[in-house]
């Protein structure tokens, strides 16, 4: 499976990818040179990668993708990766990506369905 990154740039100068399709092998060599161009090009700017349409992740495909991220941090704290699907989240714990360093915008929770034991049994201040 192909897959297809969208490059934008907000006011400020920070990029995000958004990702789309498959990320395996033999895609991840081609995506860890253009990252490393992006970081290289643009030093300053924060570069986080939108998950969210991406569909596969091979095993081969994401440690490629785990050592990259690794490597090009290790460099300049710059790139985040965002709306990665618990699937994915998964493999990345099997990989040893500590995910808080670099995950944003992860807000996903099953708890809602109990938020009156959460928060009690409050009474509305408004009328029904």
């Amino acid at each position: 499976m192909a897959m297809k990154a969208q490059l934008r740039t907000d006011a400020i100068g920070n990029i995000t990818i958004h990702m789309e399709g498959g990320l395996n092998f033999e895609n991840s060599g081609s995506f860890r040179k253009e990252l490393e161009d992006l970081t290289i090009t643009n030093p300053t700017s924060v570069i986080t990668l939108d998950m969210n349409r991406l569909e596969f992740v091979g095993s081969s495909g994401i440690g490629f993708f785990v050592d990259t991220i690794k490597a090009l941090n290790a460099k300049r704290d710059q790139l985040r990766i965002s709306n990665v699907k618990s699937e994915f989240l998964k493999v990345f714990k099997l990989y040893d990506l500590n995910l808080m360093d670099v995950l944003i915008d992860e807000f996903e929770s099953d708890d809602t369905h109990d938020m009156s034991q959460r928060f009690g049994n409050r009474k509305m201040t408004f009328q029904n």
